[in-house]
């Protein structure tokens, strides 16, 4: 619920507090804290760094964002218990005393600006995650990164960083991911074995560069967590030096695509284009000069891609957009790719 819709704004009016589901889950719970935010990467990352928990034998709790409410794990869990949360913009717009022992910014570019209405506004909002924080705190930030809130002690990190192991999923940006899970899992005292153990047997998240299925060298990846076009661009490039047949499209969220156009590696054979932004990517494309196709719904695109694919190509679902037109959610929008894959053999 936007903040500036009826509700919340008729409660400020009569000055009622509003809090977020997770400022009333980070009271609830006294436990060590790790939030989590950035554009790209957040569930990635907080799986990752559950996964090291696990290898350490030690006891954590995967929360917020995509996963399981915070709330929910009010007098679950015991007293030694760490708990990682994936914190979004929506989320950290209504906290007040939430405040993570350790906080991680992953990146920052634009992003729901059909929410936020600017960049700077969304900016604001995803460095709430410092702002509570004291010198008993640590903030982790990429390299480079400009002045933020709070009074935490700061580490940066950047993706080619050391690595006690190099992690299982792919890509440059789950490289830089895993850097940042370990520089929060070594500040919350976990072992070195531990951690390679984590980067080592982690697979990666559903619908995130997810391999789907392999049929007669074609392979089939699920990238539908890609909602934005940075998030695409990554998903892209993890697979740049091979022959590529792309779906793009979905509903909009006031993002440009002119950049994710012209920044598309020369391996792209084909390009399905689906949903409600069909015209504004086939408007890039063009400008781009890169050839594409209409085909309107995930079921044809599909279709059309596995028919022209050949040996050693990929048909990636990087859709760089949200899934509200066509689907409830990323999640069934992955699904049903899943399923139509299925389908053609």
């Amino acid at each position: 619920m936007p903040g500036h819709s009826p509700l919340p704004t008729a409660a400020r009016a009569d000055g009622m507090p509003i809090c977020s589901e997770v400022e009333l889950g980070f009271r609830l719970l006294n436990h060590q804290f790790i939030g989590i935010t950035g554009k790209n990467g957040k569930t990635t990352t907080g799986e990752l760094l559950g996964a090291m928990f696990r290898a350490a034998g030690k006891p954590v709790a995967v929360a917020g964002n995509v996963g399981r409410p915070l709330t929910s794990f009010d007098g679950a869990l015991g007293s030694d218990a760490w708990v990682v949360c994936e914190l979004s913009s929506f989320q950290l717009e209504d906290i007040h005393r939430l405040r993570p022992r350790i906080a991680v910014l992953l990146n920052l570019e634009a992003d729901h600006l059909d929410r936020h209405g600017t960049l700077d506004v969304y900016r604001d909002a995803k460095l709430r995650i410092f702002e509570n924080q004291t010198e008993a705190d640590l903030a982790i930030v990429p390299r480079g990164f400009g002045s933020i809130p709070g009074g935490a002690d700061r580490v940066e990190f950047s993706a080619d960083d050391p690595l006690p192991a190099e992690p299982l999923i792919p890509g440059a940006h789950n490289r830089e991911n895993a850097v940042a899970a370990t520089v929060a899992a070594r500040a919350a005292g976990l072992e070195e074995e531990a951690i390679a153990a984590g980067l080592r047997k982690f697979p990666g998240i559903e619908h995130r560069l997810e391999l789907v299925a392999e049929v007669d060298g074609v392979r089939f990846v699920n990238d539908s967590k890609a909602t934005n076009t940075a998030a695409a661009k990554r998903g892209i490039a993890a697979y740049a030096g091979q022959p590529l047949r792309l779906i793009l499209g979905g509903s909009l969220k006031g993002e440009s695509f002119d950049e994710l156009a012209e920044e598309l590696p020369a391996s792209v054979r084909s390009i399905d284009l689906i949903g409600e932004a069909t015209e504004d990517l086939a408007a890039a494309l063009g400008r781009a000069g890169r050839p594409y196709r209409r085909s309107g719904d995930l079921a044809t695109a599909v279709g059309a891609a596995a028919g022209d694919a050949e040996p050693g190509d990929v048909v990636l679902l990087s859709p760089a957009c949200a899934s509200y037109d066509q689907f409830r959610d990323f999640e069934q929008r992955g699904e049903t790719f899943r399923r139509l894959v299925g389908e053609l053999w």
